[in-house]
């Protein structure tokens, strides 16, 4: 399915009646949608306007700007793409936030003052949490190679990508993101240049990072520094799909340890729902990708693939997704739209839930599954339970940072998921409400709270709860 696209037309329409009608006649049939319109100038002869339009990617775009510029009279002298206009000059700033206006806050900020911080920090290393930026810093690491579904863009083209989720960290957590394109790609080069700046952050967010290096980065990173790294594409995205299970479930009246899911389709989202579901006693789960089921004595396994055959699918069970739905309770999709018919769903047990996270378009549609499925949620923003890391990461973050955590692990995991899951229930869980929106003001607080708490009773908070 075609993006849809914002864009700002300025045309000049000749002053008479019915003019301006037929270029709105012009854009509905190009199969654009008038959001808005704004007059910029007017003369006795001609009036321009700025028409807001959205169309269905770049070639419905041209269609509705070809579509005007038919109209007998009209000119058009300008078509803006709106989103990158909102993007002119990046969408983040570094701004202090100590007063320098005067001789006197520069001897605070700067010298003499600052001799004394650097001293502090000399005599004591650990002052460097209180004293600098260091303890709500979050580095947002990419080499673009897999850019929000578009692929491997390179790493300037994954700047506005990382610029979103250091946004992200910002708005919702408080927390400052710094964005960092990498130019290497080697796992160990790119371990040995993230490690050596270390001194500067509380943390690590690795995002948009193709497999299987993305995997490789987190362990060797993880080993080699004493602060979290976190893969928004795995952990993020686990968190938010356990929370989205556990509640769908207890919509359909059934036990997660006592259900069967179907999970397919086994990048770094894929591998990370899997490991995260078995680690909180999903009854049974089976695994699959385009080669079928994943079971111990399928051959050719990468490491990831054979831990998750070691760990899930204890009966053995080989086959297409489309045979091994029969009977499941729970499918979570990352694999390809149009992959699924409601017959499938129909093969699953009753009432099922169907979480289909194929981009740009799910497994199965919103319309083919009504009806069928007791729950749908989709990766689209656009429908009704949007499964993303955004409802966990910030969250996560906070926790962390909070307890100055030396790295995020399953417990922590596992406690943000039950945080998000129970936002919903105190709410009223719902069909179409099975996980919270990311803008739901309670939510960030409950994953941090309940993060923190994790990190101290499984060894990894710096500084206790309470303190700080």
């Amino acid at each position: 399915m075609p993006t849809t696209l914002s864009l700002t037309i300025r045309a000049e329409v000749p002053a008479q009646p019915g003019a301006f009608g037929q270029v709105m006649a012009a854009i509905g049939d190009a199969a654009g949608e008038v959001v808005g319109v704004e007059v910029v100038r007017s003369t006795k002869a001609t009036v321009t306007r700025d028409i807001i339009v959205q169309v269905r990617g770049d070639e419905g775009g041209e269609a509705v700007v070809g579509a005007i510029r038919g109209v007998s009279g009209v000119k058009v002298h300008e078509v803006t793409d709106r989103v990158l206009l909102a993007h002119q000059g990046g969408k983040m700033a570094m701004q202090n936030r100590m007063a320098l206006k005067s001789r006197d806050d520069l001897s605070m900020a700067y010298t003499p003052g600052v001799a004394r911080v650097c001293m502090a920090i000399h005599d004591d290393p650990e002052q460097v949490w209180d004293l600098t930026i260091r303890a709500n810093t979050v580095m947002v690491v990419s080499d673009g190679s897999a850019v929000v579904g578009e692929g491997d863009l390179g790493p300037e083209a994954s700047l506005p990508a990382v610029e979103a989720k250091c946004m992200f960290l910002r708005e919702m957590a408080g927390i400052d993101g710094f964005p960092l394109p990498v130019t290497v790609r080697d796992p160990d080069e790119m371990v040995r240049v993230l490690a050596r700046i270390s001194s500067v952050v509380g943390g690590y967010h690795l995002t948009d990072i193709a497999e299987p290096r993305c995997f490789e980065v987190v362990h060797k990173l993880g080993a080699a520094v004493d602060v979290p790294v976190f893969h928004d594409n795995q952990e993020g995205h686990a968190a938010a799909m356990l929370a989205a299970v556990m509640n769908g479930l207890e919509l359909a009246g059934k036990q997660l340890s006592e259900s069967r899911l179907v999970v397919c389709g086994l990048g770094p989202y894929g591998v990370a729902t899997v490991r995260t579901m078995v680690g909180a006693g999903a009854g049974e789960v089976i695994a699959c990708n385009r080669d079928g089921a994943v079971h111990s004595g399928r051959e050719g396994l990468d490491p990831d693939l054979l831990w998750v055959a070691e760990h899930t699918n204890p009966q053995g069970r080989t086959g297409t997704v489309h045979e091994l739905l029969k009977g499941a309770d729970v499918f979570i999709g990352f694999s390809v739209p149009g992959l699924l018919s409601a017959d499938d769903v129909r093969s699953m047990a009753a009432d099922p839930v169907v979480f289909a996270l194929a981009m740009p378009d799910p497994e199965i549609s919103p319309q083919e599954a009504a009806g069928v499925a007791r729950v749908l949620g989709t990766g689209r923003p656009d429908a009704p339970n949007q499964i993303n890391s955004t409802l966990a990461f910030p969250g996560i973050w906070r926790g962390a940072l909070d307890c100055r955590a030396t790295r995020i692990n399953d417990e922590m995991v596992m406690a943000a998921a039950h945080a998000i899951a129970q936002v919903c229930r105190d709410e009223g869980l719902a069909e179409d409400y099975v996980v919270p929106s990311v803008f739901n003001k309670r939510l960030v607080p409950a994953v941090a709270a309940a993060v923190r708490r994790a990190a101290e009773e499984s060894g990894v908070a710096r500084i206790p709860v309470g303190a700080g």
